[in-house]
């Protein structure tokens, strides 16, 4: 299935401005106005609020806990270090922030064994690419269609051909890549993570194709999606700096479908846009202010899709 009914979220405990990722994500912006414990207090606040909504629409949330022993002020977007695959395998990631190479935590896979009652066959772990300067950051940087077994990649930073294609390799996907854009000052500057301007779900997908500047790349990407009789849902890139590309598909414990994203996700689509996706499935949004001007992802960003089997099942 391309939508999990099962989803994992890391409960913030010191959220902040992460300066090392600042060096290329240019959706992250300070507030200055506000002292740390009220940033951490208003993100808990969308954290929580998020997580509640997700629930009361019968989808399983398992949250992790932070800790305070490390400095991870981007810890409540898992959905970068870790992957979760229906054949039991787990995949681990390299990251191009130092201070975020802490996130990948063994507790909690032991947790989601011991605790909720998945099965890993396997760990399969890309990390050991970092020492080489090569990063390719999980769900950020890769779409993964699952049914067809292609993964759309804008090449990054923070997604490396050579790792790129190992996961291909192992995972047994085709690779679909491309180079996505934005204007920053006057300039056309590469999008950190493919997940901000690109969301696949099932019969759907919603990009901005005007982040894929080259003509033959954007008709590539075109052409793969149609033939996988996806309905192109467009976005501009107005929208996408409201994090409008930041969506993901979650599937409800009764089998209901529903398109999740941020309320300024939802407040920046027009209203033909909001139709389309509707003709597929509801649409679940909730505020979350704070953690996207000064995390520089949003909703998709926060949630870790499990597909992992269940020992009971």
């Amino acid at each position: 299935m391309q939508a999990t009914n099962t989803i994992m979220m890391v409960r913030p405990v010191r959220f902040h401005y992460n300066e090392q990722t600042a060096a290329n994500n240019y959706f992250q912006h300070e507030m200055k106005e506000l002292r740390p414990g009220e940033i951490q207090s208003k993100a808990l606040g969308e954290f929580d609020d998020f997580v509640t909504k997700l629930r009361d629409h019968g989808i399983e949330v398992i949250v992790a806990e932070d800790t305070l022993q490390w400095d991870t002020p981007d810890s409540i977007f898992p959905n970068n270090w870790v992957s979760f695959h229906d054949d039991g395998r787990v995949g681990l990631y390299p990251m191009y922030a130092e201070n975020r190479r802490l996130e990948r935590r063994q507790d909690i896979l032991e947790s989601l064994q011991a605790t909720h009652g998945f099965e890993v066959s396997s760990i399969v772990d890309f990390a050991p690419h970092e020492n080489d300067g090569r990063f390719l950051e999980s769900t950020g940087s890769m779409i993964l269609d699952r049914s067809e077994k292609i993964l759309y990649a804008a090449i990054s930073s923070r997604t490396h051909t050579e790792v790129l294609e190992e996961f291909c390799q192992t995972f047994g996907y085709t690779s679909v890549t491309f180079h996505a854009n934005q204007s920053v000052e006057g300039l056309r500057l590469p999008i950190y993570h493919t997940n901000v301007m690109m969301c696949l779900a099932e019969g759907f997908a919603v990009i901005c194709l005007d982040a894929i500047d080259n003509p033959d790349e954007r008709a590539k990407v075109v052409e793969s999606l149609e033939k996988s009789e996806k309905e192109i849902i467009d976005i501009s890139e107005n929208q996408l700096n409201h994090f409008a590309g930041n969506m993901l598909q979650v599937r409800s414990s009764s089998g209901q479908l529903y398109l999740v994203m941020s309320s300024a996700a939802y407040r920046s689509l027009v209203d033909s846009q909001v139709e389309r996706i509707k003709k597929h499935c509801p649409i679940l949004h909730s505020p979350l202010d704070t953690i996207e001007e000064l995390g520089g992802g949003s909703a998709r960003c926060m949630m870790a899709e499990i597909f992992l089997p269940r020992k009971n099942h």
